[in-house]
């Protein structure tokens, strides 16, 4: 049913939370929860065995082998997240000792001069990205999910915490990128980074050297704001951001992504991921809603750049009307801007968690898939396949370069025009304007959510 499914999508990849072995965190177990995402490994060479219905060690290992047989059967690749940026021991001062600690502390943990835990993760200690063992575990483990377990590339959790140097900096130079990229294994399969960390100048986006893509989340909260938090200010007369951002995420992020030999296809386009609202949720709620995590609700992003239509939480069927158009249109420019467009699992079929932005102990209906579908979710799924559709018939959509020329000022030698609601061509003061273009037609000022005349 679930490959059926992605290939009634279109989808050509599919990127797995982490699998590698893992245990929930003491403070997790004792609220009455469990680690349901696995971002808290513990071995790298072992797919967690709680993820299968076998319950022997091979059989585990056949099992996630198979899984991927069968999707590589149907077209469809498999990347793993992958967690090296810490350890499932947390810090010296109130973690445990299960493995590596006792090894060899100062080895395969990043610590200061005072011997403690140099934390840039948020999860109590870091692997040490200065000393050789470490990164030839790393390199090692990578070797083995490719050779012996037949993945085809991996998605690098907090990857700046895995390439900063000796003085604490990010280098795009380490030697574990560098290895990377010409390992004659390792440079053959797709890498992808999440650009950023918890630590001094962690935000990296863009900075990651070739072949590495990148989580671009100047995309996610640049389309984001322009059709939800914009939107909702331009109802109520506030001026919003105009469209020059939108239009360099459309176009691919050449600002981001434009130097040291690199394309489009560098830029992760995304406006969902695991780690933050649903598509759904993003419409719904003005604020996150995680007391079921046990935290007080402090835990989970505040920056979400969501809007609720007026409504927090189910609303009447005209509220709900106005959400699935607002989906629809988020879909739309992720589905169709240049770069590789990332869809959250389940954001086709309009799930939803609450308003929960953060359920990463939540193994139970919050973070379940309900197959049992409304008519208006088989229409978002004939949207979300009809728009992966376009995309893929359409080479045009799909560019390995930036488009050349300037757009700007209606210059007509660029390769890729812009044209405002009436159709004309943008100007400077059009491209800078805070608020919808006024339509020379039927002189109405649309917002941007509608269609206009």
């Amino acid at each position: 049913m679930t490959i059926e499914h992605l290939r009634r999508l279109g989808v050509t990849t599919v990127e797995l939370l982490p699998v590698h072995s893992f245990t929930s965190e003491p403070a997790v177990v004792q609220r009455g929860l469990e680690n349901y995402w696995g971002y808290n490994s513990l071995g790298f060479f072992a797919p967690h065995a709680g993820h299968a219905a076998a319950r022997d060690p091979q059989g585990v290992v056949a099992e996630f082998k198979g899984m991927v047989k069968l999707l590589h059967a149907a077209g469809i690749e498999v990347l793993l997240d992958v967690v090296y940026n810490h350890t499932a021991e947390q810090s010296a001062a109130g973690g445990a000792t299960l493995s590596w600690r006792g090894l060899d502390n100062r080895t395969y943990y990043w610590l200061d001069e005072q011997g403690v835990d140099v934390d840039v993760t948020g999860c109590g200690n870091t692997v040490a990205p200065q000393h050789t063992v470490p990164v030839r575990l790393v390199l090692d483990s990578l070797r083995y999910w490719v050779q012996e377990m037949h993945v085809d590339g991996f998605r690098f959790d907090l990857a700046v915490a895995l390439a900063r140097g000796k003085d604490g900096a990010f280098d795009p130079d380490h030697p574990l990128l560098v290895a990377l990229r010409t390992d004659p294994v390792l440079s053959r399969v797709k890498l992808v980074a999440e650009p950023w960390d918890l630590g001094p100048d962690g935000w990296r986006t863009g900075q990651f050297p070739p072949p590495f893509a990148e989580w671009n989340d100047t995309f996610r909260d640049t389309v984001r704001t322009f059709w939800l938090p914009d939107v909702a200010g331009t109802l109520d007369g506030r001026p919003g951001h105009g469209v020059r951002e939108l239009a360099t995420r459309i176009a691919g992020s050449a600002d981001r992504f434009g130097s040291a030999h690199r394309g489009p296809l560098a830029s992760v386009n995304f406006v969902t991921a695991h780690d933050g609202f649903t598509l759904s949720d993003l419409t719904a709620y003005d604020r996150k809603h995680n007391e079921a995590n046990g935290e007080g609700n402090r835990d989970g992003s505040n920056d979400n750049r969501s809007w609720n239509h007026g409504v927090e939480g189910p609303a009447d069927e005209e509220t709900e009307t106005l959400r699935r158009r607002s989906r629809r249109n988020l879909l739309a420019t992720l589905a169709l801007s240049s770069g590789v467009p990332m869809l959250l699992g389940g954001d086709e079929l309009g799930r939803t968690q609450g308003g929960n932005n953060n359920p990463y102990c939540q193994n139970n209906e919050i973070s379940w898939y309900d197959w049992g579908l409304a008519p208006w979710q088989h229409d978002l799924i004939d949207t979300t396949s009809a728009l992966l559709r376009l995309r893929r018939e359409h080479r045009v959509l799909r560019q390995r370069h930036f488009f050349p020329g300037d757009p700007i000022d209606g210059d007509e030698r660029a390769a890729l025009h812009w044209h405002a609601i009436d159709g004309e061509l943008m100007t400077a003061q059009r491209w800078d304007s805070p608020r919808p273009a006024r339509c020379r037609r039927c002189s109405t000022a649309p917002t941007w959510a509608t269609t206009g005349c």
